[in-house]
């Protein structure tokens, strides 16, 4: 069966998302006001508030939510079947991921640029406050350590023995950055117009693929290359850096030309896959595959950020609020930005299942539920299959095509890497806040930490291997169960504000009851005598459904109390 008529299908639905739902929703919903002064201008520092062009910004948001996730999760839900993962992709984005994003971007754009966890102090109260900032602790550090690990294996010359890695995406990806503080400066120090300075990065940035293809370890023999531990250092020192610069300096010009890299990238992939008119190879749906969990309410969880991801909250409300200068701009770059992410899950589910050649090549791939849990495994699956669909095109030869499309993957998982650490860094500062501990307020000192959370997941070893990567079943239910409490924390400040809540509380009631059941059947499965017996994950995932349990309750809690007088809000100008 041809997927182009699916995907012709989910263009459609995409834009009529954006078209009718996203304006009702900023218009009668959330009520955003043109006038209303913005944390970006009440707060400005020149560090982390800075008001910011939307384009711009559109872009830092957009690369910042854009990691690893939305093509992991894809390319291992597929194994259902391709028809799970599309629908869930496209649906759960237009009726939830979006609305997450953008709901997220403007509560904390109402209150003072906080984080969702700062926030729910004021709507719920202080205890839900700490229990959010623990689980986003948990969250954001386990998935940094396992994208420090994936990354450096990506920069090594083998991803693992007999597979190569993509060693020629580092020179590259060094040479953005030094693109983006040059660019930084032009912009923000020397009054540059913006489209030449995006021009001219643009054009420094292909030509540094190219140069990364042709001298892919730079001149250095590949017996000296650096190994993949030596890599997970120079990525700690990359994100510390990223995260105690303003934001102009590094942040806002290196992840608007990762946009405009990727905005490339999926536009000639997308064009490679109509050209190439591919048949699916996949299934259009198993229900039991080898070794796998129950498809429901599991594809929900695998497919994570592709669809719906708390991690994207974070963002909104710790980097992207503090630069928004209008208010308005949140729906575009909110709503907007997360039907791009989609976009991004959508090529991933056709690449690992209309980029195979045949059947029994996709077979071979997902033959168990064991072969398709590598990380590793499933970004090479990506990589290959969106370098068919490019080099189909004839534009450029498949080395190429592949350097295209491993860059498009490293830069973004560096860019989330970046703003992350400084997602962290906010979250220990707020910590620190809340238990009186001064030194925290130091970005150096909470930018230390963070760092220290994340080499900790990357370096410690549980049973032989990093700890990121014995945990990382959990970081699935931990992401949507912090999309879920997003949802419930918005719910409940709309429905205080006398605002319609049901675009948010649905969401929340689906997102909640999915992730639950699932972390309910995980533990089942990591207790004694389970089908995946394993104490660590117990004790932790026991310890994480524990805490959600609790912010429902402190959420039910709040329901029976009167509103409160919103102190918190930025008020209209």
């Amino acid at each position: 069966m041809s997927p182009v008529p699916a995907v012709l299908g989910a263009f459609v639905l995409y834009f009529l998302g954006y078209r009718f739902y996203a304006r009702f929703l900023g218009a009668r919903i959330f009520g955003l006001d043109a006038e209303r002064v913005t944390p970006a201008h009440a707060l400005e520092d020149g560090v982390d508030y800075v008001p910011t062009r939307p384009g711009i910004l559109f872009g830092h948001h957009f690369a910042s939510i854009t990691g690893l996730a939305p093509m992991l999760g894809p390319a291992v839900a597929v194994i259902w079947g391709w028809l799970p993962a599309l629908l869930w992709v496209v649906l759960g984005a237009i009726l939830i991921g979006c609305v997450h994003d953008f709901a997220a971007l403007v509560i904390s754009l109402r209150h003072r640029g906080m984080s969702v966890g700062e926030v729910a102090a004021s709507v719920i109260g202080k205890r839900a406050r700490t229990l959010f900032h623990l689980i986003i602790f948990f969250g954001v550090a386990l998935a940094m350590g396992v994208f420090v690990f994936v990354i450096a294996r990506l920069f090594s010359v083998e991803l693992r023995p007999g597979t190569p890695g993509y060693p020629q995406a580092v020179l590259p990806s060094g040479l953005l950055m030094v693109i983006a503080v040059v660019s930084g400066v032009l912009l923000y120090k020397k009054g540059f117009r913006l489209w030449k300075v995006a021009l001219a990065g643009f054009l420094l940035e292909l030509l540094s693929i190219w140069a990364g293809t042709t001298w892919p370890t730079a001149g250095l023999p590949a017996s000296s290359w650096p190994s993949a531990g030596s890599w997970t250092w120079v990525l700690l020192g990359y994100a510390f850096a990223a995260s105690v610069l303003p934001v102009w300096a590094l942040l806002q010009a290196r992840d608007f030309l990762n946009a405009l890299l990727l905005y490339l990238g999926l536009f000639l992939a997308y064009l490679g896959f109509f050209a190439s008119d591919p048949v699916f190879a996949a299934p259009v749906l198993d229900l039991h595959p080898p070794g796998a969990p129950p498809l429901l309410p599991f594809v929900f969880i695998i497919i994570a950020c592709g669809a719906a991801s708390g991690f994207h909250g974070l963002v909104s409300s710790g980097t992207t609020a503090k630069q928004c200068a209008n208010e308005r701009h949140a729906l575009p770059i909110g709503y907007g930005a997360m039907i791009g992410e989609s976009l991004l899950g959508l090529l991933a589910t056709l690449a690992c299942t209309a980029g195979f050649a045949d059947r029994g090549a996709w077979e071979a791939h997902y033959a168990s539920w064991r072969s398709a849990q590598g990380l590793a495994t499933k970004i090479d699956a990506f990589i290959q299959g969106t370098t068919n669909f490019v080099s189909s095109l004839g534009i450029l030869d498949r080395d190429l095509a592949s350097a295209l499309i491993a860059m498009v993957v490293v830069s973004f998982a560096l860019t989330t890497l970046d703003s992350a650490t400084r997602l962290l860094r906010f979250n220990i500062e707020e910590i620190g806040a809340t238990f009186k501990v001064p030194l925290t307020s130091n970005r150096y000192v909470s930018s230390v930490l963070a760092c220290g959370a994340i080499a900790l997941f990357a370096f410690y070893e549980v049973g032989g291997k990093p700890a990121a990567l014995a945990l990382w079943t959990l970081f699935g239910t931990t992401n949507q169960l912090l999309a879920g409490l997003t949802l419930t924390l918005v719910s409940l400040w709309l429905r205080r504000r006398g605002s319609p809540s049901w675009p948010t509380a649905v969401p929340a009631v689906f997102m909640m009851g999915s992730t639950l059941y699932a972390m309910g059947s995980n533990l089942l499965a990591f207790a004694p005598g389970g089908a995946r017996e394993d104490p660590l994950l117990l004790v932790v995932g026991g310890v994480l459904f524990l805490m959600a349990l609790w912010l429902l309750v402190e959420a039910f809690l709040a329901i029976r109390r009167s509103p409160r007088p919103r102190e918190e809000e930025t008020p209209p100008a």
